[in-house]
């Protein structure tokens, strides 16, 4: 099994004079524009297959990636996150002076941690002002959605999380995850649970969220489902498929699965002919592949759901004719199913027996954390290991110091 490069960061690295410089990927940019900007061969691109070229489409402007360059300044390694789970690994073979890319897994921690806050200006800006978490407040907030008004809090109520936080390179990396919450109004406590797919229910089983889409195109089948990260055991590497697959005849109606507003019509990478759609709440819809868009769609468009926004198609990177759909929640890819396919209700027999003996493992938490209040420290610099893996496979380990 090769071994992956674990916790970069962007600094000078002690070993035969390499140096590691950290970039964020810029809005608009792709990753044959990319490779032309850092003069790397776009066979890079050309010799992947379909679903490692749709992959990297799926990089998120704003995202850190890791370039780790020889004495001589030239690239040696390129690391690009994908999603949460994988990563665009490029490597030069120094024997041959040729470059390959692998996609591997993201090498992260997780750490269980919990928030516990007095509310004197709001949730939101109270978790923002005590762990500098943006996308802790955002799922917060969020988690709570249409079962508390917050304009009823007065000062002093306070607020319960428990989550998990993955870092990466010494930072936060992705969507915090609350697997429950606390929040008191005018003193009365409201909880939610995470349970069930990831979705939220309240104490009694019934669900909190209620954000629910439609499948957006009549299909015949699902040519491929969605796929966070799998192993292929004959290709003998990592894949990935962040979306679903709906194959459908050559123009057949696409509809929009939520109400919202067009963020994108245009060509995108191998998803050839694209809309994106926000749906508010940190949600957002792609299709792709389109073989063309309803006449008057453009950026700025506000759709209903079931609306016709385009048509079947097999542009971009595309074996046959089929909608690529996908889901994203705070920029992360989730699974479209878990959203379109499960209605809003409650938990019911033998799955709402077993949510209520989950609720029960929580209750000496929640009296924990209200006894003895705890807040996670504020992200900071600081000295930490890297493993680097060297182009000719020799391991190093390296301290490094961020600024």
């Amino acid at each position: 099994m090769m071994r992956w490069l674990m916790c970069i960061f962007m600094m000078v690295l002690g070993a035969q004079g390499a140096t590691m410089q950290e970039h964020r990927w810029e809005q608009g940019e792709t990753f044959l524009t990319f490779l032309e900007k850092h003069q790397l061969p776009l066979s890079i691109y050309y010799s992947l297959d379909k679903e490692d070229q749709e992959l990297a489409t799926e990089i998120v402007s704003g995202i850190k990636y890791q370039l780790l360059l020889d004495e001589s300044e030239a690239i040696e390694q390129v690391l690009i996150p994908i999603g949460e789970e994988l990563q665009l690994h490029i490597v030069k073979d120094k024997q041959t002076n040729t470059f390959e890319l692998r996609t591997t897994p993201v090498s992260y921690q997780e750490e269980a941690l919990s928030v516990t806050l007095d509310i004197s200006l709001s949730p939101y800006q109270d978790i923002v002002n005590a762990t500098n978490n943006y996308a802790l407040a955002n799922e917060f907030v969020h988690s709570f959605k249409n079962s508390v008004n917050f304009r009823r809090l007065v000062k002093g109520d306070r607020l319960v999380i428990f989550y998990s936080q993955r870092t990466r390179l010494g930072q936060r990396y992705g969507n915090p995850k609350i697997e429950a919450a606390m929040v008191e109004v005018r003193g009365k406590e409201h909880f939610v649970y995470l349970y069930d797919d990831n979705r939220y229910y309240d104490e009694s089983g019934k669900e909190v969220e209620g954000f629910l889409l439609t499948v957006p195109v009549r299909y015949s089948r699902i040519s491929s489902p969605f796929t966070q990260k799998r192993w292929h055991p004959i290709l003998k590497r990592y894949r990935a498929h962040l979306g679903i697959d709906y194959a459908a005849p050559t123009g057949t109606p696409i509809v929009a699965a939520g109400e919202g507003r067009v963020t994108f019509v245009g060509t995108k990478g191998g998803y050839g002919k694209t809309i994106e759609i926000e749906h508010g709440h940190g949600y957002k819809t792609l299709y792709a592949h389109l073989n063309g868009y309803r006449k008057g769609i453009r950026r700025g468009s506000v759709v209903s759901k079931g609306q016709l926004i385009g048509y079947v198609g097999s542009t971009g990177i595309s074996t046959g004719p089929h909608l690529h759909f996908g889901l994203y929640k705070s920029n992360r890819a989730i699974n479209p199913n878990s959203v379109v396919k499960i209605e809003k209700g409650k938990l019911q027999g033998e799955k709402r027996k077993a949510f209520l003996a989950h609720v029960e493992t929580f209750k000496p938490r929640f009296e924990l954390a209200l006894a003895e209040p705890s807040v996670p420290p504020r992200e900071e610099p600081f000295e930490y290991m890297v493993q680097l893996e060297e182009p000719i496979g020799v391991v190093a380990d390296v301290a490094v110091v961020a600024n």
